[in-house]
């Protein structure tokens, strides 16, 4: 994926969540997503990043390819969430992954009626 690309979509994300009440002044768990196509890339890319994250879960999925979820705890700013992909796609390559993106749970607030 080039980095133009998602550069465009980490900003129209984080644009949305500013939207939605996003708390950026805190840290919060962000989860970067990969596919692989089988479980030994996935554990050996999800080894590269031993005591960098908070969790990272290798699982397999329907089609028989295998999910890694790893997620941070850091700020979500562009910048950050930008650099920490950008490690990631260098460190799943190796083993044949594919970044697919990140993510963050948010709890929505919604106004009194």
């Amino acid at each position: 994926m080039s980095n133009a690309y998602q550069e465009d979509i980490s900003s129209a994300l984080l644009q949305k969540m500013k939207e939605g009440g996003f708390d950026f002044a805190a840290i919060h768990p962000i989860e970067f997503y990969a596919v692989f196509p089988d479980e030994d890339g996935a554990r050996a890319a999800a080894g590269q990043f031993q005591g960098e994250s908070l969790n990272a879960q290798v699982m397999e999925r329907e089609d028989g390819a295998w999910h890694l979820e790893l997620s941070k705890l850091m700020y979500a700013t562009q910048f950050g969430i930008g650099e920490f992909e950008h490690d990631f796609e260098t460190a799943v390559e190796p083993f044949g992954g594919e970044i697919e993106g990140w993510g963050v749970k948010h709890k929505l607030t919604r106004p009194h009626a």
